[in-house]
């Protein structure tokens, strides 16, 4: 489908790519110009709509890109071995935000798109980021030791409680640094933070 565009040389692709994520991450979707997008990439508004057939298709294009880049960066990288569910939520964790350090443009067009309101990509958007939680918990939660957790206790509903405590603490850490560039995002406190919540539900839960 984008065939086209994926041709191109790395380099170029890359120009168009960020150009496109500054210029959605800073206005949003309606009011993001694709004229400030090829000023800034150095390429022709008819080459971008050569390679993509509307502002929504770049949109979209970018989104899926940029998460199956990022997730396939976490998962080469995370220990799979690891079996114990907080170690390894830690591991993803940092990997995250040594992401949010090496890519911020590109961070902060995921970020913006998950609170993005425009009716024309707002359920496409939504739908997207439900079907990647869906996989990442079923691929994060594959494989744990089930023996540290206590006996009395539901494990299936643990792991539950366990993903959308961390997934809420996550869209809450979203919410706070929205109007700010992932650059100025205070790493260390973040993770003390959720380093407590990880304390409580290993109490919890564990042996």
């Amino acid at each position: 489908m984008f065939s086209k565009f994926l041709n191109l040389n790395p380099e170029k692709q890359q120009r168009i790519i960020n150009a496109a994520c500054k210029e959605f991450a800073q206005k949003g979707y309606d009011n993001a110009s694709t004229n400030e997008m090829v000023k800034e990439a150095g390429i022709s508004k008819g080459l971008l709509f050569h390679y993509f057939n509307s502002k929504k298709e770049l949109y979209l294009y970018l989104y899926d890109h940029l998460q199956e880049m990022f997730m396939e960066k976490i998962y080469a990288k995370i220990d799979w071995n690891e079996r114990d569910i907080f170690i390894k939520l830690r591991h993803m964790a940092m990997l995250k935000f040594e992401l949010f350090i090496m890519y911020p443009e590109l961070i902060n067009y995921i970020k913006s798109a998950y609170f993005e309101d425009s009716n024309e990509v707002k359920n496409e958007v939504a739908q997207r980021h439900n079907k990647l939680v869906v996989t990442a918990y079923q691929q994060f939660f594959s494989d744990y030791d089930h023996s540290k957790f206590k006996e009395d206790i539901d494990i299936n509903q643990a792991i539950n409680i366990i993903f959308w405590t961390m997934e809420g603490f996550a869209n809450q850490q979203q919410e706070k640094y929205k109007k700010i560039s992932s650059d100025q995002l205070n790493m260390e406190e973040i993770i003390a933070e959720m380093e407590t919540y990880s304390e409580t539900l290993r109490n919890a839960f564990y042996k």
